[in-house]
């Protein structure tokens, strides 16, 4: 039965964690199983490219509303 929680976490659980963690409502088992298993250098790399994927997402909407505006 603890096989399953030896395994480093896939892709999309470290995604959802760098995902909660930013918006700071990660779980405590969550954060636990990444401080346990999960490489700190894959979630560093994964944090830097969903800020800048959030913060270029952010500039492109105030793109368009401005550009909607006719301002």
């Amino acid at each position: 039965m603890d096989a399953p929680d030896n395994k480093p976490p896939t892709f999309w659980q470290m995604l959802h964690s760098v995902m909660a963690a930013a918006f700071g409502v990660q779980s405590g088992k969550n954060r636990a199983r990444d401080f346990t298993h999960g490489k700190p250098s894959h979630f560093v790399v994964l944090g830097i490219v969903f800020t800048v994927l959030f913060a270029l997402t952010l500039f492109a909407i105030v793109k368009l509303v401005v550009h909607l505006a006719g301002v």
